[in-house]
């Protein structure tokens, strides 16, 4: 039980992360070339949260918070992901994007289901993991909707 409310909450977590980014980049004023200041704001709230519960840990006790080197890299190699979608995120929702904003029910629903689509091949190629025809089907249903939601808003 305890698995699936921390599931529901990172969802929750992850939607509130999507929507304050778009609500934040329609506060940019005219005048701003860039929303960089934005994401920087966005990254030290991050690790302030970080810090945070790092302190937390570390005042229960027992805690061994040293990690291996490779783990090191690779979180490091994901900051670097995170923080250039970031980026890329503000500039969609900004008025940077050939002159006009893109809006939130067309941009977060083509990357959360970007990314399912490619964490189910990632998973399948890269982890070895077993994906069943369920989960490939999702897959298909999901770059339809994918299509479907893009060419809408075009119209």
């Amino acid at each position: 039980m305890a698995t699936i409310l921390l599931l529901i909450s990172v969802t929750v977590l992850y939607a509130g992360y999507n929507l304050l980014v778009k609500i934040s980049s329609e506060h940019v004023p005219n005048l701003a070339t860039s929303t960089v200041m934005a994401t920087i704001c966005l990254q030290i709230a991050a690790l302030a949260v970080s810090s945070i519960f790092a302190i937390y840990l570390l005042s229960r006790g027992g805690q061994i918070l040293q990690l291996s080197w490779p783990t090191y890299a690779w979180a490091a190699m994901a900051g670097l992901c995170i923080g250039a979608a970031e980026i890329g995120y503000f500039y969609l929702f900004g008025n940077f994007t050939a002159g006009k904003s893109l809006s939130a029910s067309v941009v977060i629903p083509t990357v959360v289901c970007g990314t399912v689509i490619i964490a189910v091949i990632a998973s399948q190629f890269l982890f070895k993991e077993s994906i069943s025809a369920i989960q490939i089907t999702g897959a298909i249903v999901a770059m339809i909707g994918i299509i479907m939601i893009y060419t809408g808003s075009q119209a």
